[in-house]
């Protein structure tokens, strides 16, 4: 079976650029076929259609945030392809998003008052600004013309950071979809949950590089031992519960947060402010920590 796998995965339609026009191709179909038979006059067909962009991408945006650390913890045949492919992922889902920036500037452009009235928010323009910024520049120096430009370290800190706006802007979205508006559809969950999971393949797969190795003794033991892996515990259950059920919490601490005059300004220009949506991660992330520090592993 695995060898099988392997064979299928080292097929030239389904590596590099072929990969990459083979995810490209039929989003950009979707689109243009979408397009047709609709009113482009109409503020709300143009909203619609950058929802359905986004409903192309946000998938590969997700697999490609998750690549690298599903090679950490599945190491093999699709493990090595996905990584391997990584690249061609990341740059479909900037294809599809272009699609996205296109109806965005159509919405500005052609239905000025429906976007000012409607739409605009300070602070969503300086996120979504601030994304096309990095995916711009992300997908600039993923070839050797721009990649040159930087040092290593420099392109790994666009590229991680990069990466980690992306998928907190999308993730978030549908977390106020779920948790704050309550009006959700069955897409919302399925894009919630798959990127939660890929953050989550993340966060494993950094466990794993700081896991002690079976015959490594740890250089803690017994109730010092306890002290942080019960609240490691604890922090990992409480963040993953938090996270699967935000409508009891997340509605009030935000609108607490606003109620506060200092953090209602800060909150108008500041991105993701005031990160409500990823208190569970934050405290998962700190239970993580724990766990490894009760095993004499430093977090």
């Amino acid at each position: 079976m695995s060898a099988n796998l392997a064979t299928l995965l080292q097929r030239k339609i389904i590596n590099s650029w072929n990969l990459f026009w083979l995810i490209t191709l039929p989003i950009s179909t979707v689109m243009v076929y979408s397009m047709m038979g609709v009113e482009l006059s109409s503020a709300r067909v143009v909203s619609s259609m950058i929802q359905l962009s986004v409903r192309c991408a946000v998938p590969l945006l997700f697999v490609a945030f998750a690549a690298s650390s599903v090679n950490v913890l599945f190491p093999g045949s699709f493990g090595r392809w996905i990584l391997l492919n990584r690249k061609f992922i990341g740059l479909s889902f900037a294809a599809a998003m272009a699609w996205q920036l296109f109806f965005i500037l159509w919405l500005v452009t052609q239905h000025t008052e429906y976007y000012v009235e409607k739409v605009y928010a300070l602070s969503d323009v300086i996120e979504g600004v601030g994304g096309y910024f990095l995916l711009i520049s992300m997908v600039l120096t993923s070839f050797k013309f721009g990649r040159s430009r930087l040092s290593a370290k420099q392109w790994k800190f666009l590229h991680k950071s990069g990466i980690y706006w992306l998928w907190i802007y999308a993730w978030i979205a549908y977390w106020w979809n779920l948790f704050y508006y309550n009006n959700p559809n069955a897409l919302d969950y399925v894009y919630y949950w798959a990127g939660f999971l890929a953050w989550g393949l993340r966060m494993a797969a950094w466990t794993k590089k700081r896991w002690p190795q079976a015959t490594g003794p740890s250089t803690t033991a017994g109730t010092s031992q306890l002290l942080y892996l019960m609240p490691g515990v604890a922090a990992v259950a409480t963040g993953l519960a938090s996270v699967s059920f935000g409508s009891p919490w997340g509605k009030q601490v935000y609108e607490f947060g606003f109620g506060v005059p200092v953090l209602n300004t800060i909150g108008v220009y500041t991105p993701f402010f005031p990160y409500v949506p990823c208190f569970p991660i934050f405290l998962m992330m700190l239970g993580a920590c724990w766990i490894l520090k009760s095993r004499g592993q430093p977090g």
